[in-house]
């Protein structure tokens, strides 16, 4: 199936514990984005997501850190799309307080969160990729307008 991947960088206002942590919340809404993603490739649709089966947090993360949520489709029923996510540090912030700009490229990415769980397309929302949104209109003719 396929992967969908997002990165971006947690900002100071994603720090919700001292030390500048950031809660694993934020994680899991990351994790919520890629599902949006993967059932609207899948389905045409965003979908609902009903449960996480499991998830696991490896390792913290700061502000100014960057991370990679990656997610994919495993299974899929008449309705419901069961996924897996990871979630790996790519590059870290310096956490000195004489260097707070610095920051380095990890060199292998460092697994810090994994999870699973469960999304549903109802029937009547789930659609042909080529038709976007049942107006009638080719979804590639509104990209080459857009």
């Amino acid at each position: 199936m396929e992967e969908v991947m997002i990165r971006v960088r947690m900002s100071q206002s994603d720090a919700h514990y001292g030390g500048d942590l950031v809660d694993g919340a934020k994680l899991m809404q990351l994790f919520g984005d890629v599902a949006t993603e993967l059932l609207i490739r899948h389905d045409g649709d965003e979908g609902l997501f009903v449960a996480y089966d499991m998830v696991e947090f490896k390792a913290p993360v700061y502000a100014g850190d960057y991370i990679e949520a990656r997610g994919r489709i495993v299974r899929t029923g008449n309705t419901s799309r069961a996924m897996t996510f990871e979630a790996h540090k790519v590059i870290e912030a310096c956490r000195d307080p004489k260097d707070p700009s610095a920051a380095f490229i990890l060199e292998e990415p460092l697994l810090v969160a994994r999870a699973s769980g469960t999304c549903v397309v109802p029937k009547d929302k789930q659609r042909k990729q080529g038709n976007c949104c049942g107006c009638g209109q080719d979804a590639e003719t509104t990209k080459k307008e857009g």
